[in-house]
């Protein structure tokens, strides 16, 4: 019988559920296209299909850590708390996708040019609205298959330092099938995937790595109107054209095709790491175990309290009598009265 125990028995396990989540991705996968193409003629398809691939990818390793992990709250285990402070995590990974974006932007308009047009039309801005809430969901999506419940069995597995190379080396090759990918492509999704994995693990929570996500792509395709792996029609309010070096750029595929990304993304690191001190120091403190014999610490300060400050009464000394000295036993003294010598003469008393 093995012992549950043993570390290799409990790594085996750890990967076997680790396959079992990349065979729940690819059914979920398949099955929302598969459902999506019912509205293969409506403009919607591709929010429903990420919607319903977010949601069976919820359920699918929901259902894993309730079963084979017997987790409670298996929503809130993947990453996705209601603690205090979620949604200020969030926009603080927005804020850094953005600025991220916005330091990419920066090159291409000094050694380059920016030509931007503007659409402020009223259906313009539905769609807008529409196209944030599919970038929210199609981020939301890559934020569950890598920093959600499959990272978790990765770390169980093979430690933080390896799951989080794994994860990043798997998001990097996922992007290798994309028109237009290249080696920078490459690159740049291996880096930025490290930077998922790390707000995961400095924060215990999907919520800042969301953001962030979200905050990379959103800023790039609908405020600057830039393309995102290729595609240029996220944005119908504004649409921009780069001209500058590749290198800057990324041509046509967008910044995520740009060397000058992957530097950003690598010097980006220790920005995150500031950014995340104080999430990583209240939820990565080691918990303390109590050991010993408990002791009610509460109780003895307040005997010892009570003792000090108790009114001392002087003991009462117990009485002592002093009893007198025997009287000495009479001598027989040859002259004594009481027994007077033989042969004095009596006395006569007229």
């Amino acid at each position: 019988m093995v012992d549950p125990r043993n570390s290799q028995f409990n790594r085996a396990r750890a990967v076997s559920r680790l396959l079992l989540a990349l065979v729940v991705f690819l059914l979920a996968r398949a099955i929302a296209e598969h459902s999506a193409h019912g509205f293969a003629d409506s403009a919607w398809e591709p929010m429903l299909e990420q919607a319903m691939l977010a949601f069976m990818l919820l359920l699918g390793f929901s259902f894993l850590g309730l079963t084979q992990d017997k987790q409670v709250h298996p929503v809130a285990e993947q990453g996705f708390l209601r603690r205090e402070g979620w949604r200020r995590e969030t926009a603080q990974g927005i804020a850094l996708g953005w600025a991220m974006a916005l330091v990419c932007l920066i090159p291409v308009v000094v050694f380059g040019g920016l030509v931007v047009r503007f659409h402020f039309t009223a259906g313009a801005l539905g769609w807008l609205i529409a196209d944030t809430l599919f970038f929210a969901l199609a981020t939301l999506v890559v934020t569950i298959a890598f920093q959600g419940y499959p990272f978790q069995c990765a770390i169980r597995a093979f430690g933080e330092p390896s799951a989080t190379l794994l994860m990043a080396i798997l998001y990097g090759v996922m992007q290798i099938g994309y028109p237009g990918a290249n080696r920078a492509s490459t690159a740049f999704c291996f880096a930025f995937g490290l930077m998922l994995g790390i707000a995961y693990l400095r924060t215990r929570a999907l919520w800042l790595p969301w953001g962030l996500h979200f905050g990379w792509i959103a800023a790039q395709a609908l405020l600057f109107g830039l393309p995102v792996n290729a595609a240029t029609t996220y944005s119908p309010v504004v649409q921009s054209d780069a001209y500058a070096p590749q290198f800057f750029s990324g041509s046509d595929y967008g910044f995520n095709a740009s060397w000058f990304a992957v530097l950003i993304a690598l010097a980006s690191l220790p920005v995150l790491f500031r950014l995340t001190r104080d999430l990583s120091f209240r939820y990565n403190a080691p918990v303390l175990i109590p050991g010993g014999v408990p002791v009610d610490l509460d109780a003895a300060a307040r005997r010892q309290h009570e003792a000090a400050t108790r009114e001392q009464t002087p003991a009462e000394k117990p009485l002592v009598q002093i009893l007198s000295a025997a009287p000495p036993m009479t001598a027989n003294l040859p002259h004594s009265p009481v027994n007077p010598r033989p042969d004095a003469p009596e006395s006569h008393v007229n």
